[in-house]
């Protein structure tokens, strides 16, 4: 047994220690209720954390998730060793819209898989961004693979598959009956809207009918607008749903973000949107039957089309302190409670391996972590 002395922690305020027991956090007590322990590792005020989770991550190290086949699902050892060291536990490898024959094949490679790696992130479950997603904000999806959002279509794309799907992304204006979202619901499956021009009655519907989430908020959706404030603006509005948004300083100006976060602080999540480049150096890379370039870390089409990032999870965290948008506690927490949250996973330490949590330093406006 041994303790870590003079710690922050996001859930409570002043300096605590944690007990281990076999690498795991079996106690925490306030430091002015316990003993100074020269054996014990000081902290000196660094904030203690879980590692981040990354909802929606298209693929890293040069494969793109929808890719995946069985030849090359073994990377997917790489991949996870990867996203470990840039402080990832958790991810949800996201399948854009490509034909369902290939969304069938990444699945089935992700079902598959079994990690010989440890530690490594974990897979949470797949996340869908797509097909059904209205072709007015498609943005860098091909519009030749979108589909109607149908549940005899949904049927099909998901057909045996709905255990592995744990976000879909979707234009809830595409289904005129009502019908979908409940369907998905009854699988398990968390309704994010996204690549969307629903009004606010719209998307205020498909929250009333389960949708829980949004999609890189801003993004392939309608901006704010004083007579219509469109999804967006209903979802932050709403209690229940929690906005994903990217944190590169291209998809956003820090400006529209500081306005998200004083919007509706408890209703954020950070994504990073990473594409297949991410650990790679800038330059141009294969993307489905295209090409990307990614100058600085951001990644767009021949035609300037922005297509994501090949900025990390965390660099998002240390962005947002950075520009002056939160504390150092609200970032940390959008990267590594928030996200949990969003799809019901516990975000207590209690019980949580050592090698699970991250410490983060602070000195003024630069934000750094370590693995313990």
């Amino acid at each position: 047994m041994y303790s870590l002395q003079n710690a922050r922690l996001l859930d409570r305020p002043g300096l605590h220690q944690l007990t281990l027991e076999a690498d795991r956090l079996s106690a925490i007590d306030p430091m002015d209720a316990v003993q100074p322990s020269q054996d014990a590792l000081d902290l000196a005020g660094d904030w203690v954390s879980l590692g981040g989770l990354d909802l929606q991550i298209n693929g890293a190290l040069g494969l793109a998730f929808p890719d995946l086949n069985p030849t090359n699902v073994g990377q997917l050892d790489a991949i996870g060793q990867f996203l470990w060291q840039q402080g990832v536990n958790g991810y949800c490898p996201t399948l854009v819209t490509t034909s369902i024959d290939k969304i069938h094949q990444a699945i089935e490679a992700i079902a598959s898989f079994s990690p010989t790696s440890n530690p490594t992130a974990e897979i949470l479950g797949i996340h869908l961004e797509g097909p059904c997603l209205n072709r007015q904000k498609r943005g860098a999806h091909p519009a030749e693979f979108l589909q109607p959002l149908t549940i005899e279509r949904l049927k099909t794309i998901l057909a045996d598959y709905s255990p592995w799907v744990k976000i879909i992304t979707l234009a809830p204006e595409l289904d005129p009956t009502g019908e979908v979202l409940p369907y998905l619901r009854h699988l398990g499956i968390t309704v994010s809207l996204g690549h969307s021009i629903a009004t606010a009655d719209q998307a205020q519907a498909a929250f009333d009918q389960g949708a829980t989430m949004v999609t890189h908020a801003f993004n392939a959706m309608p901006g704010l607008h004083h007579r219509e404030p469109g999804l967006l603006g209903a979802a932050i509005l709403d209690d229940r749903v929690r906005c994903g948004f990217i944190a590169d300083g291209q998809h956003l100006d820090p400006r529209m973000i500081q306005i998200l976060w004083r919007s509706n602080p408890q209703g954020l999540f950070l994504v990073s949107d990473a594409l297949s480049p991410l650990g790679l150096a800038d330059g141009r890379y294969p993307w489905d039957s295209r090409e990307i370039e990614v100058i600085n870390g951001t990644a767009r089409l021949r035609d300037g089309t922005l297509s994501g990032t090949t900025l990390s999870l965390l660099t998002g965290v240390q962005n947002l302190v950075q520009w002056g948008v939160c504390s150092v506690e609200a970032a940390i927490a959008l990267a590594t409670v928030a996200p949990r949250e969003a799809i019901g996973l516990p975000t207590a330490y209690l019980r949580a391996p050592i090698s699970q949590l991250l410490r983060w330093h602070s000195d003024h406006e630069t934000l750094t972590w370590s693995r313990f």
